[in-house]
């Protein structure tokens, strides 16, 4: 749009002026229509579980301590420098992770994108037209015009916020960008408690295989004590068929077990990002990994504040309600100023010259009449939707206080599996070489020897996996507990990668 410069609008310095005054009137005025986010209230609850469960206390040989806090390397309390060199290496190798910091990325320039509409937005425009006016159209006998035009110049335009439109729409995105944040967190905690995981799995069917491969080598002692039996008179032929076959039994335990290490070991080696073929994990011994004897257990009231689950569904409730401001502040009128300073001419020489300068300055006015309901629905639907993303908070909440609960009663039944397996194994292993003396000397059938050397097998296998159960579920606690991110400074640092919780 071209106004000549001696317009009745008056001087284009005054003009503009006078608009930038109306408008910051107006911006002054303005309110942000629709609901004011306000984080849910904490909990205030002091315990995960009913007061007729027990969770680990002082009186137990691992216990747990309400308050306390959680390292941000949670899994260095293993004290196993593979496992902290082989966390390091799946935090930068992780796809997973890569995507999850893409994707925060995308999202904080969204945000960034949507803040643009706050400032006035300047545009170079140009344009080359060839006109032909038609005369006898219009009623006047002449002939048909024919001429070129060409224009160019800065255009500026400013949407007016008087409702809050642009403002909401920048709280859900900066909203959105906070979630993706927090899921980046979530990925980063869910790595780290993979590895763990399928290390310990590792070290778990390694000490299995190791424990059947002791079980077989005794059938075969015992296989060889019967058949010695046998020639001095003290056992038959039918003895000789249990030990083998119980040898023949025990030796089908491997194969699964060697399938399932193998399955493992993939699994982590494409936690870390590397191909099966080309990478084999350190040999992990159970042994070398160690109990916790205080564990660190957060408030309810603290968790709901670190745990990356209940922070991103936090934030996406966040979103949900600016989205209900968005779709309120529609049904609203729109306005927006405009400026523009255009140089126009028939011929391209002719401008840039004083007599081919233009201007023009407005607003724009747009209110909604009549929409057939859609932009009221549009306001139900949001307001809607804000209640179903509470409800998902809520259950986020919940799940996550179950967790924590479920872990606390693992732990307090994995001590005492513990100890009884424990038990278990010593009383077998005393049974058992009672049992082959006497054997020896005549005094115990084979029967008996085979059934204390099934009650040792199976104890001995017993201890093994309650002891990797133990270990998995500590670090399950810390999983649960949040696993300790948002207190880590040294994202930045010490390891390759920097989980984004917004600050």
């Amino acid at each position: 749009m071209v106004i000549p410069r001696h317009s009745p609008f008056g001087e284009p310095k005054q003009r503009l002026k006078n608009s930038l005054c109306v408008a910051i009137a107006l911006m002054l005025g303005a309110c942000a229509v629709g609901p004011d986010f306000s984080r849910p209230a904490a909990p205030t609850m002091a315990a995960y579980v009913a007061s007729d469960e027990r969770q680990p206390d002082d009186s137990d040989r691992q216990r747990a301590t309400l308050g306390r806090r959680i390292i941000g390397e949670w899994w260095t309390l293993y004290r196993s420098d593979d496992l902290d060199r082989l966390i390091k290496e799946a935090i930068a190798g992780s796809r997973d992770l890569a995507a999850a910091r893409a994707s925060l990325t995308q999202a904080a320039q969204e945000a960034r994108a949507a803040g643009a509409a706050l400032y006035p937005q300047a545009d170079l425009a140009a344009s080359a037209e060839r006109n032909r006016i038609n005369y006898v159209s219009t009623g006047i006998q002449a002939p048909n015009t024919v001429f070129n035009l060409y224009q160019v110049g800065p255009t500026v335009s400013y949407a007016l916020d008087l409702f809050g439109k642009v403002h909401r729409q920048v709280e859900e995105a900066n909203a959105r960008a906070e979630m993706t944040a927090y899921q980046l967190d979530g990925a980063y905690l869910s790595l780290t408690g993979n590895v763990v995981t399928q290390v310990l799995t590792i070290a778990s069917l390694r000490a299995q295989i190791r424990a059947t491969q002791d079980i077989i080598n005794d059938d075969v002692r015992n296989l060889d004590l019967i058949r010695r039996g046998k020639d001095a008179g003290v056992a038959t032929e039918v003895d000789v068929r249990h030990a083998d076959s119980q040898l023949a039994g025990d030796r089908t335990l491997l194969p699964p077990l060697h399938q399932q290490l193998s399955a493992a070991r993939h699994a982590l080696a494409v936690l870390i990002g590397r191909e099966p073929a080309c990478w084999s994990p350190p040999d992990f011994e159970l042994s070398a990994f160690h109990l916790h004897d205080d564990l660190p257990l957060s408030l309810p009231s603290a968790l709901v504040r670190q745990r990356p689950d209940i922070l991103a569904a936090e934030a996406d409730l966040h979103a949900a309600a600016a989205e209900v401001g968005v779709a309120t502040a529609n049904m609203y009128p729109q306005i927006t100023l405009f400026a523009d300073v255009a140089q126009a001419a028939t011929v391209p020489a002719h401008l840039f010259s004083a007599a081919a300068n233009g201007n023009a300055i407005g607003a724009a006015l747009t209110a909604p009449l009549f929409h057939g309901g859609a932009l009221s629905a549009s306001k139900a639907a949001a307001q809607e939707a804000y209640q179903a993303s509470r409800a998902r908070y809520e259950q986020t909440v919940l799940l996550s206080f179950a967790q924590v609960a479920d872990v606390l009663q693992a732990l307090q039944h994995d001590a005492e599996e513990t100890d009884a397996q424990e038990k278990a194994l010593a009383a077998a292993e005393a049974s058992l070489r009672f049992t082959r003396a006497g054997f020896g000397v005549g005094s115990v059938g084979v029967l008996q020897v085979l059934d204390a050397q099934r009650q040792y097998q199976q104890a001995l296998l017993g201890a093994v996996r309650a002891r990797a159960q133990h270990l998995m579920d500590t670090a399950q606690l810390f999983l649960a507990m949040g696993g300790g991110w948002w207190e880590w400074d040294g994202r930045a640092g010490a390891m390759p990668v920097t989980p984004g919780a917004a600050q």
